[in-house]
């Protein structure tokens, strides 16, 4: 039998919705003790949580009804209650809980090492909270004392997926996630920390900077401490703008724009240099090696290789902040796009990255639109009803422009360890692509001939 928790009490069996307990506090004592399944629970202590040192006249007598009531209403799905002593328990087998599930994704999410499903598990371990724990039969003094450590739990869970969210390169999705919930838990450092490091990262330094002596005014205020070395160690990477705050190996040919980190453009197209947005594609993906770390990495990209112009960065950047869930599904497309671009460039035998190249190159041949530009020549541009996507399908527009290219014959791999950027060797004797950019944790690049 099936019983939720996690927002108003619900009780399921074989897929069916099951209605136990006539009263309130019928169900509220259930849902106590599902809360210590497997655990005795003392009358006096399910007395003093129903009624909060107010009880009715014989509580013992009402408790005793309750249970009988709800041993009648479970008998019939094999579940019992349990009297020993003056303490009830009902047994774990047979009960299966949501809180116990979000316990066991929350544990699995926290084993792994695969950040994508690490942000898989915690979501779905967190999809399971429907609202506060029993929101319609328990009010917020019994919340308080019966979901602390639940509500650690849950917090705890929320920090492990933004720190993969991180590793992912999400930046922005983690700067909407967490802001909220630093505000509501200003004390919470290691909640803060990430807060800031998306800050960061998403080329906001003095938003994070701000976080910071937000959080540092809370503490000496409200618990007379200051921040925890591991928080100020992150503010002082964040004040001198070192591209390793927040733990990850920075890149190490780097361009700044825009206060965002972009690779050097080594490949001769900027189809190929979308492909080298990703530093160490010949080795394993190492922290730090992904340069698109956020949307409006990815704008500001688009801008400083030419593809769209700046004030549409600024433009993409400002709707980025406004609508961050869309912009991280974008980023996402984008990353798709990338991945199979380079596979098909590394393969040309590939039908299956073609195919998926191609649906992007089609998706923005649709909103292309053919204009006069201020010299008097026609040419092909975006239209701006592409919105978010816009970078994307600027992307696409230059992968189409390589593949219908002869020089895409001319496209090589560099064979360095830990490198594999493309680049054009239409002279057919340059073999390296002349930096190594790995952005792996080591005390220098890993240098490539030239």
């Amino acid at each position: 039998m099936e019983f939720r928790l996690l927002g108003p009490f619900e009780a399921w069996y074989a897929g069916d919705r099951v209605e136990l307990g006539s009263r309130r506090q019928e169900r509220c004592l259930l849902a106590i003790l599902l809360l210590e399944a497997g655990k005795l629970v003392p009358i006096d202590r399910l007395v003093e949580l129903l009624w909060a040192g107010v009880p009715p006249r014989s509580p013992r007598g009402v408790v005793h009804t309750y249970i009988a009531r709800l041993r009648a209403a479970l008998d019939p799905y094999g579940l019992t209650i349990a009297t020993h002593g003056d303490s009830y328990l009902i047994e774990q087998d047979g009960v299966v809980t949501d809180l116990g599930r979000f316990a066991g994704l929350a544990q699995r999410a926290a084993a792994t090492d695969d950040p994508a499903e690490r942000v898989r598990l915690c979501d779905e371990a967190l999809g399971l909270w429907r609202g506060p724990l029993l929101a319609d039969v328990a009010d917020d003094r019994l919340r308080h004392r019966l979901d602390a450590d639940l509500n650690e739990q849950r917090l705890a869970c929320v920090e492990l997926r933004a720190e993969a969210h991180l590793e992912l390169g999400r930046d922005d999705l983690v700067v909407a996630e967490l802001t909220a919930l630093a505000d509501r838990y200003p004390t919470r450092e290691r909640l803060v920390g990430l807060l800031m490091t998306a800050l960061f990262r998403s080329g906001r330094q003095a938003d994070a900077l701000q976080r910071y002596h937000a959080t540092r005014q809370v503490l000496v205020r409200d618990l007379g401490v200051e921040p925890g070395a591991d928080l100020q160690a992150l503010y002082a990477q964040i004040l001198r703008n070192d591209a390793q705050a927040g733990g990850s190996a920075g890149p190490v040919y780097v361009v700044r724009v825009r206060d965002q980190s972009l690779p050097w453009t080594v490949g001769g197209h900027p189809a190929l240099e979308f492909c080298n947005t990703y530093a160490g594609w010949g080795g394993p993906r190492l922290p730090g090696g992904e340069w698109l770390r956020s949307y409006t990495t990815l704008a500001v990209w688009a801008g400083y290789l030419d593809l769209i112009d700046d004030s549409t960065v600024t433009r993409l950047i400002r709707q980025a902040r406004r609508r961050p869930a869309e912009a991280a599904a974008i980023l996402d497309e984008a990353r798709v796009l990338r991945s199979q671009l380079y596979a098909y460039l590394r393969n040309p035998q590939d039908a299956r990255a073609f195919a998926t190249v191609a649906r992007f190159v089609e998706a923005a041949a649709k909103v292309s639109v053919f204009r006069r530009d201020s010299a008097g020549l026609g040419r092909w541009t975006l239209s701006p009803e592409a919105g978010l996507r816009l970078p994307v399908h600027a992307a696409a527009r230059a992968a189409a422009d390589l593949l219908a290219d002869p020089r895409r014959f001319t496209v090589r791999a560099c064979p360095g360890r830990h490198c594999g950027w493309l680049f054009l060797d239409e002279s057919g004797q340059r073999r390296f692509c002349s930096v190594a950019t790995c952005a792996q944790h080591s005390p220098g690049p890993v240098a490539c001939a030239s």
